[in-house]
């Protein structure tokens, strides 16, 4: 059974269509890069997945774990375990990162009729995580993403993966105005995320985040659909010779 199944999905956005039939289909253990111009429709890809409000699915099926969450709300799958970084992670003052990601673990295990982790012992392995991440664990007093350098907000984003370990990962353009330093760090968060029972739809511009995490198949969007699928040769080709040649 795939870890996600994507058939036939058309979406619009204030009327306009932006996927057209998109097809995707993800198995346990594998990360799928999807790559293309501006305005293919990428990062609307991510956020239907994630079910955000203003993007209305128009037709086609979303499934995890064979169980259809095209009708869910984004809390609901995020219990299911749909995880979302965002290409421009919002700014919470007033929540300190601490209380969110607790809050955050709490409403997981409370979903899935679980015990609420320990305070201590959740605050430690928080402060384990943020060390591995490269971030000062005094940021965790502060408020969510709250004066946070870009490099620090995506660093940020893999903590909460880390620490939430989801179903499916959806990373929207996490290498984004990282500099070369932050963008190893972040790689190695998502590689230590990567497992068999997981999945992760990595979407990016740029070749040089798939030579850190190294991905199992590289898609090429235009238009709202799939249009070229091949291993991380095809990244290096699109490098090469641009977008024109596919789409």
């Amino acid at each position: 059974m795939s870890l996600l199944s994507v058939s036939n999905l058309r979406a619009e956005v204030a009327g306009k269509a932006i996927l057209n039939g998109l097809n995707l289909e993800v198995q346990p253990g594998e990360v799928h890069a999807i790559m293309g111009p501006n305005g293919s429709g990428k990062s609307t890809l991510a956020n239907v997945l994630a079910g955000r409000p203003g993007y209305e699915v128009i037709d086609g099926d979303i499934r995890l774990d064979g169980s259809d969450i095209g009708e869910l709300e984004p809390h609901e799958r995020a219990h299911a375990g749909v995880f979302l970084a965002f290409q421009y992670p919002v700014e919470i003052p007033g929540v300190s990162n601490m209380e969110f990601l607790k809050a955050s673990a709490d409403s997981l295990a409370h979903a899935r009729g679980e015990d609420q982790p320990n305070a201590a012992a959740f605050i430690k392995q928080v402060r384990e995580l943020a060390a591995s991440l490269d971030l000062n664990p005094e940021f965790l007093k502060r408020g969510v993403n709250e004066g946070f350098s870009g490099g620090e907000k995506k660093r940020n984003e893999i903590l909460q993966l880390l620490l939430l370990n989801p179903r499916l990962a959806v990373l929207d353009e996490t290498d984004s105005g990282l500099d070369i330093d932050a963008l190893q760090v972040v790689a190695e968060g998502v590689n230590t995320y990567r497992g068999e029972e997981n999945g992760v739809v990595l979407i990016t511009h740029y070749q040089r985040l798939l030579d850190y995490i190294v991905p199992d198949y590289v898609h090429v969007l235009s238009e709202g659909r799939i249009v070229q699928s091949g291993d991380k040769n095809l990244a290096l080709k699109l490098e090469e010779k641009g977008y024109a040649w596919v789409t």
